[in-house]
Order: structure tokens, then sequence, then C-alpha cells
């Protein structure tokens, strides 16, 4: 995925260079909630200062494509280029607004930890940052994609209860062995979602937002296609982990995404049981295409794969 995921100075890293649930047994923390201290004095010089290029570069891009929301909040917490922020500073803030705070992780936690925090209106951060030679790919969540990309859309309370909602749901979904269906609802919201505004497309989806390829790709390039919001749709829908996405929901209003919490999601699950599965670049004839892309992208990369195993 482009530039998503990493982490500081030597705490619960292990010698793999990997974090959290990832490092395995090196990188589980102490407490049964993984959460950690943010040790915020330990950031180096150089931390903050991969955090001043991030903030900078994406605070730059993403004007006049963020959604309002997004741009407001950026304005209204402790947030800015020349200092990784303080997690205690950041909760103050936002606990007044929706009661939401940040706990600092190791990196990556188990589903169940995760959902357990959100069902509590905990948002858990990667505590460490990415190093200077990783600023534009990462395997792992680190406090620019957690902290840039998602907080800021946690003070929007619509967004704020959607998350608690399906922290609620996902403990029920891996109850039910449905965690895959579900989790396809989140990736294309909440991290890769794309809004109607007045003014056009624009971003509020945390994968996005911290990320400067995808920033533009998402909105700019033709190659994508940018299908109306479908709950069923979305949960038969694979999505990519290794590159851009081949394809893009657009949700007309947050409120629509709160109005999923309260759907008895027990007769979506068992009809999801059987029926197609549709692949990242599938445009169905049921879709409302807003824009159908030429593929170009992925088409290109296809092809170069299979010449260079000629």
């Amino acid at each position: 995925m482009q530039e998503l995921l990493d982490r500081p100075a030597g705490i619960l890293t292990a010698a793999s260079g990997k974090h959290g649930v990832v490092a395995g047994e090196a990188g589980r923390p102490a407490r049964p909630d993984w959460t950690i201290d943010q040790d915020w004095e330990s950031y180096t010089g150089e931390e903050h200062g991969v955090w001043k290029t991030l903030f900078e570069r994406q605070a730059q891009l993403l004007q006049g494509r963020a959604c309002d929301q997004f741009a407001q909040a950026m304005k209204d917490l402790p947030i800015g280029p020349h200092r990784i922020p303080h997690f205690g500073e950041l909760s103050d803030v936002l606990k007044k607004r929706t009661g939401f705070e940040i706990v600092a992780v190791p990196g990556m936690v188990p589903d169940d930890v995760f959902f357990e925090h959100l069902a509590n209106r905990r948002f858990p951060s990667g505590q460490f940052i990415r190093k200077p030679h990783e600023l534009d790919y990462l395997e792992e969540p680190d406090v620019f994609h957690d902290v840039f990309g998602h907080v800021p859309m946690l003070m929007n309370p619509v967004i704020a209860d959607f998350a608690q909602a399906y922290g609620e749901g996902g403990m029920r979904a891996k109850r039910l062995g449905k965690l895959t269906n579900l989790a396809r609802l989140y990736w294309y919201s909440i991290e890769f979602g794309l809004i109607r505004q007045h003014d056009g497309l624009r971003i509020f989806g945390a994968g996005i937002a911290s990320s400067s390829t995808e920033t533009l790709f998402a909105l700019d390039s033709p190659s994508p296609n940018r299908i109306g919001f479908d709950l069923e749709r979305v949960m038969r829908t694979h999505y990519r982990i290794d590159d851009f996405q081949e394809s893009y929901f657009v949700i007309n209003a947050f409120e629509d995404l709160l109005a999923l919490a309260s759907i008895d999601f027990d007769p979506l699950y068992e009809k999801l049981g059987s029926g197609p599965v549709y692949q990242p670049g599938d445009v169905l004839p049921t879709d409302e295409v807003i824009t159908r892309g030429d593929g170009s992208y992925h088409a290109a990369k296809r092809t170069k794969s299979m010449g260079s195993t000629t």
C-alpha cells in the first residue's frame, strides 16, 4: 500500500524492524490492552524532522483535495509541522469534541484489541515514525499515518460514532467468522473513502490523506474507478494492500456511514455467505459509476511484470 505504515527509536522493535503484532512475541507489550507510553521525550531531532517533511508535503497536497471537515479539524487540533504531536494534548481536544482519546501502541495490534479500543472510544495509534528512507512506502501504520491520517476525522462526531459502532460490530463479526466482509467496509471508507462535496469529490480516508502518491492518484488519475457507495457491493469486493486502489467508493454524506450502525448485519452476513465476490477493478452494471477508470496504471504494471518473467 502506498505510504501507510512504520516506528521510533528502539521501543518494542524486533530485530527485523517490525512492530507490534507483526513482530511476533518481540512486539508484544506488557499490558494486555497492548498500550504503551508514547514516551514523547525520546523522539529524536531526526524523527521530528521526518514528521515535518511528511506534514508539509501532505498539507500542501491536500489543499482543495481533503474534505472540509478534515481541513477544519487540522486547524482545531494541536498539530503542526514542527514536532510529532503529543497524544495527551491531542486527547484533551478530541475528548471535548467527540469523547475519543488517543492511546499509544507499538504498531499493529490484534483484531480483538483494536475493536475493544474503538468500542470504548480509544483510537490506538502507532507510536513510532518511519525512517527518512521510508517516506513514500511502509508496511505498517506509523504515527504519521495514524495521527495525521485518522485523528482529524475523529473530530467529526459522525465519524467518531461510526468508529465506535465499527469497534462493537467488529467484535461480533469476529465471533461469527465474518471479519473479512466487515474489514472491507472499513477499508473502503475510513481508510480509502471519498465523499461528494458541493465542489466535487474530496478525500476523507486516512490511507489516502497520509499518502502523497495516493492523494494524487485517488482524485487526479484517469486509472481508478470511482463508484457510488453501496454496502453489500463494498462487502463483496476485494481490496489492494500492495498498491493503489483500483476502485474508490464515494459516499454522499458522513451520515450515510452512521446509518449503517443501526442495520442488523445478521441477514446481510447470511446473504454474503454465497454469491459473487468482486475483484478490485470490477465495474458492475448495477454500479453508480461516477468515473469509470481506464485501468491504465495497473495494466501497465501487469504488462511490465509479465515482460520481466519472459
